[in-house]
């Protein structure tokens, strides 16, 4: 009742200042059609002795060529209203649907919005989550490889959400969805769902401080950018959650350096806490992961070499038995059309 309270005042707020709006002054979004194409593949190999095990999402392959994701996306805006269609085929798409079954799973994103002026935006449907800084298309990381934080955090919500601008760099979005990754939930409670961000006004830092929460889960999460020079670039994503009583977190660092227009490296250090096996892992990781970025025009090819190290024997040989760490490498070729 409280978050349902507090959520009809902050859109009581919004629509008195929609009101206060020289409306001569709101430009309505341009009518325009945008169309998105990629597709992407990887080899994944082993660097010390070790069987498919796989903590983390979409790697889930050994010695063996892989589609990662084939897909297509078209954004419309016609005056106030706008619409997205995402599909995806391929196992990224598979996992990110997880809770779906069929053709069900290409529907990566479908949503409807309305924008009534410059203010707010309205949003209904299914879209990629707020929380975390990777995304699920493989062309928006430098990373191929997944974090830990991505693959145990939300990956998609369902429901309607209002985005609110709040002046110069800062703004807030608040919802309500169906339980995480969910489409149709078998269960009646909802999740409550928030974001503030904000930023320096030459865009070299910028924060977003996001949550989720519902009936015995919420989370947390801040996700920081900084541009230390035209050639380096620093991330931070620090997140929490609390599932039934029990906590995960992890803390992730991403460095970027790119030399050249052509040659990007990026370094991802992240510490993953799951001793009290909320996310079902059951004791701490730290892993590292090393990518480059190399581009021919639309093509991107990505060398990754990637370590991961947990305090205890979780990652299984090709003998059947434990061991505390396992490394790989991968080459994964991402192609936007």
């Amino acid at each position: 009742m409280k978050k349902t309270f507090s959520l009809l005042l902050v859109l009581s707020i919004a629509f008195n200042s929609m009101a206060q709006v020289d409306s001569s002054k709101a430009a309505a979004p341009s009518s325009s059609t945008t169309f998105t194409y990629y597709i992407d593949g990887y080899f994944r190999g082993a660097l010390v002795d070790q069987g498919t095990t796989n903590k983390t999402s979409f790697t889930n392959s050994s010695n063996a060529l892989q589609l990662g994701m084939a897909s297509f996306k078209v954004d419309q805006v016609m005056g106030k209203f706008g619409a997205t269609l995402d599909l995806g085929a391929g196992k990224r798409a598979e996992e990110f649907s997880y809770n779906d079954n069929g053709v069900a799973t290409v529907f990566k994103q479908a949503y409807i919005s309305y924008a009534p002026n410059s203010i707010i935006k309205f949003t209904a449907g299914k879209w990629a989550t707020h929380i975390g800084y990777e995304l699920l298309d493989a062309y928006s990381n430098r990373n191929y490889s997944m974090s830990y934080a991505f693959s145990y955090g939300p990956f998609f919500h369902t429901g309607i959400r209002a985005d609110i601008t709040l002046g110069a760099k800062s703004a807030m979005m608040i919802g309500v969805a169906q339980p995480t990754d969910y489409v149709s939930s078998p269960s009646p409670d909802k999740m409550f769902i928030a974001q503030f961000s904000t930023g320096t006004k030459d865009d070299k830092l910028k924060g977003f401080l996001n949550y989720q929460g519902g009936k015995d889960k919420s989370q947390f999460d801040l996700v920081l950018n900084g541009v230390v020079s035209s050639k380096v670039g620093i991330n931070y994503d620090g997140t929490i959650a609390n599932i039934a009583g029990s906590n995960w977190s992890s803390n992730s660092f991403y460095v970027n350096y790119d030399p050249t227009a052509k040659y990007g490296f990026t370094w991802r250090t992240e510490f993953f806490d799951d001793k009290k096996g909320a996310a079902g892992v059951g004791t701490s990781v730290n892993q590292n992961t090393f990518s480059a970025n190399i581009h021919f025009a639309k093509l991107t090819i990505i060398p990754e070499i990637r370590f991961d190290n947990a305090k205890d024997k979780i990652f299984i040989n090709t003998n059947n038995r434990l061991n505390p760490f396992t490394g790989n490498f991968i080459i994964a070729a991402v192609y936007k059309f």
